[in-house]
């Protein structure tokens, strides 16, 4: 007899699995996000998962088998067909296809999954959400301002303080003009410089400057050979990226200073007049700079380009910690001209949930609770705890019974696993005197750590009260208004 065949349960190599609190914190995310993008006036959309691959065009090498980067499959009618790599590309198709009935500007807000077929790494998914707003149809640096705006209130409507995040603003005119002052008009040297540029935080003026001229070696041996510029070029390069350390007024001033030729000088006024938009909307120099050293993204985006980094708070060392790019966005005025044949002015902004999600957790922003527990001591009172549930769900309080056969000690040690911000007992003693007892499992947890010894834990029981059986619903809400959900700050 044959063995019967059972397959090894394994996840795909580069996705992951959600649960609990991480899907609860991303799809909180989104819905705060979200609220932010419609207060702006921007209207939701949602497009398919899978586009015409044609319809797509970045990350298409040969039309014989376009899967380069997207996930393709070919449909019945002999059509390639991708998974959507962005939320910006659909919104071109869309805008091409449905043109003549849309308002100019379009506004527009979505989220969704996006997938691209990349080797996956630490943090590096082939399947995440984005958020993203746009607004195609708008030429002005008003919009530009705009969308930086509208992402910094969606940053901080998702849990960031001032100070902890910041966007940063460049301009691909600004870099055509370094780029042609230099002569670098072959796309292979113009790839060198800007991936020189882009390691500017992480090695330094020095070992840009290595990369910008005959190349580096690093500590291992190995060597990238470099850019190739004279050592006047590279100066003039290093002069540029490095002009934006202080307020976007004397970015401006530093880079007006070393401007090459009219490219660089329309740079400057574009970003002049963002700057202008930036400060009527009250967005400061905390919130987002000028940051000349941006470079990703600029062979894709038309004009202004924005990244936003988040950054933590110093350590003992009092070294900044950077978390990187929690989003991105910038000009694309191209981008519908694929289909239409005539530029249509467009401006947007991505923001990375899963990548924001992960990163609030780490700075201690995110609180992710789950239900209230409700713990059944007592199999025959089944019917009863199934009944306090319910009543604190009708009280808009998330709750559950449970429904195993343990003891107390399990039973709690459950509640702590689902991350219960309260566990609810009713044993044979509060029976009696028509009583729950409740456990605030946050608080408890934290006052744990500064009493010595279960003796003193014992004698204390801190976090806990009793209330009466009637008022359930009332005491379980008031201890979670008065903090039970949440730790002390000391």
């Amino acid at each position: 007899m044959a063995k019967e065949f059972r397959p090894k349960a394994r996840r795909p190599r580069g996705f992951q699995d959600r649960r609990g609190a991480q899907l609860a914190a991303e799809r909180a995310l989104v819905a705060k996000i979200a609220a932010v993008y419609e207060a702006w006036g921007f209207e939701g959309l949602e497009t398919s998962a899978f586009e015409y691959a044609d319809c797509l065009g970045k990350f298409l090498p040969d039309q014989d088998r376009p899967n380069e980067g997207v996930f393709a499959l070919e449909d019945d009618d002999q059509q390639w067909m991708a998974l959507r790599y962005d939320l910006t590309a659909p919104l071109a198709r869309f805008v091409a296809e449905n043109f003549d009935a849309l308002p100019k500007p379009y506004r527009r807000w979505a989220a969704g999954p996006v997938w691209r077929n990349e080797k996956p790494g630490p943090g590096r998914f082939r399947e995440f959400w984005q958020c993203d707003a746009d607004t195609v149809g708008a030429a002005s640096p008003a919009a530009d301002a705009e969308m930086i705006a509208v992402a910094c209130a969606g940053l901080e409507a998702a849990g960031l303080k001032a100070g902890q995040y910041r966007i940063n603003i460049n301009t691909r005119r600004l870099l055509n003009g370094v780029l042609a002052s230099i002569g670098a008009d072959d796309p292979a040297k113009r790839l060198s410089v800007l991936r020189a540029i882009d390691k500017l935080d992480r090695l330094g003026v020095d070992g840009v400057r290595l990369l910008l001229g005959k190349g580096r070696r690093d500590e291992s041996g190995d060597f990238t050979r470099g850019a190739e510029l004279s050592e006047a070029d590279a100066e003039r390069v290093l002069a540029f990226v490095t002009a934006g350390r202080g307020s976007r007024e004397e970015t401006l001033s530093a880079l007006s200073a070393v401007a090459a030729n009219a490219d660089t000088e329309a740079g400057l006024a574009e970003l002049g007049a963002i700057d202008e938009a930036l400060g009527a909307l009250g967005i400061g120099a905390a919130q987002a700079r000028f940051d000349p050293g941006i470079v990703r993204g600029l062979e894709y985006y038309t004009g202004p380009v924005f990244e936003a980094e988040l950054i933590g708070s110093p350590d003992e060392e009092e070294n900044v910690i950077r978390y990187g790019s929690v989003g991105g966005g910038g000009r694309y005025d191209d981008l519908v001209a694929r289909f239409t044949g005539q530029l249509v002015p467009a401006t947007g902004f991505s923001i990375g949930v899963s990548r924001l999600a992960a990163a609030l957790q780490a700075l201690g922003e995110q609180q992710a609770d789950g239900p209230v527990v409700i713990l059944a001591l007592d199999q025959t009172r089944m019917g009863a705890y199934l009944a306090m549930a319910q009543e604190l769900r009708a009280a808009g309080v998330r709750a559950e019974v449970y429904l195993g056969q343990s003891g107390m000690k399990a039973q709690m040690k459950y509640a702590d696993r689902r991350g219960a911000p309260i566990a609810v007992i009713e044993g044979e003693d509060e029976v009696k005197k028509g009583v729950v007892t409740l456990k605030d499992l946050k608080l408890g947890a934290a006052l744990a750590k500064a009493i010595e010894g279960n003796e003193a834990w014992r004698k204390g029981r801190p976090a806990q009260i009793e209330a009466p059986r009637a008022e359930l619903a009332a005491a379980v809400k008031r201890m979670l208004a008065e903090g039970g959900a949440l730790a002390p700050s000391n």
